[in-house]
């Protein structure tokens, strides 16, 4: 009998946190479209979760901080954020959350708290929206349209005014982008809408308009004639690789600003989070995103320099296979890469460890590289076997990383990861760039030799780097709590 009232008891309490949980929801939605206030739970979106994911994320928020994050802790302190008058901003509730406990004798109720804790928010300026060009639909291409178009909101911030992508534009083509913006085969479904506009060579994104623009070479377009003005250029065609070729962008009516997703000569090189500030958008007008796995790499390896000193290392990373790769055994530049790229493990070289010192200066010529291209789709690891300058433990070296995960400037960067079973299926869809394995992490017994294993999402993850680069560049940025 007594089970049975406590079976009972637990229905009726995951009901309640279910209740809440959509509660929840609502106001994490009233507040964005409302507001244009972002939350996130330890870096983790909200927006457009599901009751189970929300939960599941507060479950994880709870282990990493080794500290229970209630989801009725979450809706007090959302609700508190509502009743303020507090400008456009992202905002981490989790961390509030966090600290609202810590500070449980300080405070009267959450709203006195949270006004404490975001008293300077309204010194951020006034932010101008910027218009976006996607120059290039490929992989990188549409994930970054996905999100600039489901993270729009108000549109106070990036805007997608346009794609451009070469050869003729008819209604057999624009429904040909249209479905590969629907559907992707890693990522799912676009949690969207996505139209044509035969009349207006246009796709129809969430019921805004996005021009397709058909050009050869960027100096042939005018995008004022589109009203797009001082726009932001985001290339991702791979074609435009050096400051010649990308300046090529800047003599098109309408641009101020370019960004390249790829590594790039003669422009800087920015690994959001590490060096971005060394370069003032006021006066740099073409910049680099540098390459998924030097994104991945280099927030950990500055943790690990900053705390510990790097004396040498080598980088092996584990890589899936990418659209330069060959689908059958067929004639390819590079030897290996011409070889099968789903039936084989694929020897190749990657410029991540040279790459590394041009955010980090200090790692100049301490690191080696190479890479395996495996047959996985998307999902790669990054193994780092470093040599130390001062001496640590296994326990020394999860302290610093969960440390930089949970606060600073590299807490959009690297995510501390806790689960004994971690695979790659299971980082895919991750918005942090550098995903840190503490279960995988060996320490050799005299501490000046670690391994540590480093996931990312190649293509998801970078592409959110992209983004907040492409947001710092057009001076977009937020204000912010983590």
């Amino acid at each position: 009998m007594g089970s049975n009232k406590t079976y009972e008891k637990e229905l009726a309490f995951q009901a309640d946190r279910r209740k809440a949980t959509v509660e929840f929801i609502k106001t994490v939605s009233d507040l964005w479209y409302d507001k244009s206030i972002e939350l996130v739970l330890f870096r983790n979106q909200l927006i457009d979760r599901n009751v189970s994911q929300i939960l599941s994320l507060h479950e994880y928020a709870g282990k990493f901080v080794q500290k229970p994050i209630s989801i009725f802790d979450s809706v007090e302190i959302a609700q508190a954020i509502k009743s303020l008058n507090i400008p456009p901003a992202k905002l981490d509730i989790g961390k509030l959350t966090y600290e609202y406990h810590l500070e449980d004798n300080k405070h009267n109720n959450a709203k006195a708290f949270v006004a404490s804790k975001l008293k300077d928010a309204s010194k951020n300026g006034d932010i101008e929206p910027k218009d976006v060009v996607l120059y290039g639909f490929g992989r990188i291409g549409r994930l970054v349209a996905r999100e600039l178009m489901v993270r729009t909101g108000k549109g106070s911030q990036l805007r997608l005014r346009a794609i451009v992508t070469r050869g003729a534009i008819d209604a057999q083509i624009l429904e040909k982008r249209a479905s590969l913006l629907r559907n992707d085969s890693v990522h799912g479904d676009f949690p969207g809408t996505v139209l044509i506009d035969e009349k207006n060579n246009a796709l129809i994104i969430n019921g805004t308009t996005v021009k397709i623009i058909s050009a050869k070479t960027p100096e042939d377009i005018d995008y004022t004639k589109f009203n797009i003005n001082n726009a932001l250029v985001i290339d991702n065609t791979g074609a435009f690789r050096d400051k010649e070729a990308l300046s090529k962008h800047l003599k098109s009516k309408g641009v101020d600003k370019v960004l390249l997703t790829a590594p790039g000569k003669g422009v800087p090189n920015i690994v959001y989070g590490v060096n971005h500030k060394e370069n003032d958008p006021n006066k740099v007008d073409i910049f680099s995103a540098a390459s998924c796995t030097t994104n991945a790499i280099t927030p950990v390896l500055k943790a690990v320099e900053d705390s510990f000193g790097v004396k040498s290392g080598h980088l092996e990373t584990i890589h899936a296979y990418t659209n330069d790769q060959n689908l059958v055994d067929n004639f390819h530049s590079k030897y290996r890469r011409g070889r099968a790229a789903g039936l084989n493990m694929v020897i190749t070289e990657t410029g991540a460890g040279s790459a590394v010192s041009k955010a980090l200066p200090s790692l100049e010529g301490k690191l080696t590289s190479n890479a395996i291209r495996v047959p996985v789709p998307n999902g790669s690891l990054a193994i780092l076997n470093l040599e130390l300058e001062n001496k640590t433990s296994l326990n020394g070296v999860n302290t610093i990383l969960k440390k930089y995960a949970l606060e600073g400037d590299l807490v959009e960067q690297i995510k501390y990861e806790l689960s004994d079973e971690l695979v790659s299926s299971d980082i895919v869809g991750s918005s942090a760039p550098s995903i840190y394995d503490s279960k995988a992490t060996i320490v050799r017994k005299d501490g000046k030799n670690i391994l540590l294993y480093i996931w990312y999402d190649n293509e998801y993850g970078y592409s959110h780097q992209v983004i907040r680069l492409a947001k710092y560049i057009a001076k977009v940025r937020r204000y912010t709590y983590y």
